[in-house]
């Protein structure tokens, strides 16, 4: 949730930064102008990670994706050897 609500604001950033309106960001990134409509006023839940992906890239953002391995709290790691040792 937080990677496509902080796209979504970099997204309506780069609107209006440019000065587009909803139908010129809507003919860019190949949409409806209900659906920049939707970007815009930040509706989270109707845009996949995807499609935002996409758009950003088509607006020449150069969006990334990073993965990390969660990292396992001390007490835990000393349960797990606890449990091992047995």
């Amino acid at each position: 949730m937080r990677a496509r609500s902080g796209l979504m604001m970099s997204l309506t950033e780069v609107i209006r930064h440019q000065g587009m309106t909803q139908a010129q960001a809507a003919a860019l990134f190949g949409v409806t102008q209900p659906r920049i409509s939707d970007l815009m006023r930040g509706k989270v839940n109707l845009f996949s990670l995807d499609t935002l992906i996409d758009m950003a890239a088509t607006a020449g953002m150069g969006p990334t994706v990073k993965v990390s391995r969660p990292k396992a709290a001390p007490a835990k790691r000393a349960a797990r050897r606890v449990a091992v040792s047995t």
